[in-house]
């Protein structure tokens, strides 16, 4: 099983239309960027990289997309991501793009370059207040958040042979 190298690809759908973000399942997500791989690969590309392509986790709330592909087919996958412009879902069409953030050999890495990505983002949104209520209330909204550690499931977390 060690054999069997993976990456995971870290991104964010990122969409002016504020509906987007209710529609984006694990589904819609799939076949939009299955659909991209085969207009930029052709079905070459796409026999690659879904071998063991799958969403392994979506937050709509946030847009968060973590992709896992094959070690040997990720960067097909990576150059397909630009070209995913809008996601479907009840035959409405949302115009949408990835933001790649991060590649990984494991969930755990992309994890923490997560916790870091949204801290960084967090301290921009602190310094481009405009006054101190606006600071009071985004450091208020932060004081309410409670990370709780969830246990991992097995299988859930597929650590490769160590090389990243």
């Amino acid at each position: 099983h060690a054999a069997l190298s993976r990456r995971y690809v870290l991104c964010e759908v990122v969409s002016e239309d504020p509906r987007c973000r209710q529609c984006i399942e694990d589904r819609a997500l799939g076949l939009a960027v299955r659909d991209a791989i085969a207009r930029v690969h052709g079905d070459y590309g796409l026999a690659c990289c879904s071998i063991s392509f799958t969403v392994k986790y979506l937050n709509a709330y946030t847009g968060t997309v973590l992709l896992r592909c094959r070690k040997d087919s990720y960067r097909l996958l990576c150059s397909s991501l630009p070209f995913v412009r809008y996601l479907e879902s009840r035959a409405q069409r949302y115009p949408c793009f990835l933001n790649t953030l991060h590649v990984g050999g494991t969930i755990r890495t992309c994890q923490k370059f997560l916790i870091q990505y949204n801290t960084t983002q967090l301290l921009r949104l602190l310094q481009n207040c405009t006054n101190e209520e606006e600071r009071q209330c985004i450091q208020k909204s932060l004081l309410s958040c409670s990370l709780t550690e969830e246990q991992s499931q097995s299988g859930d977390e597929e650590e490769d042979d160590g090389t990243e």
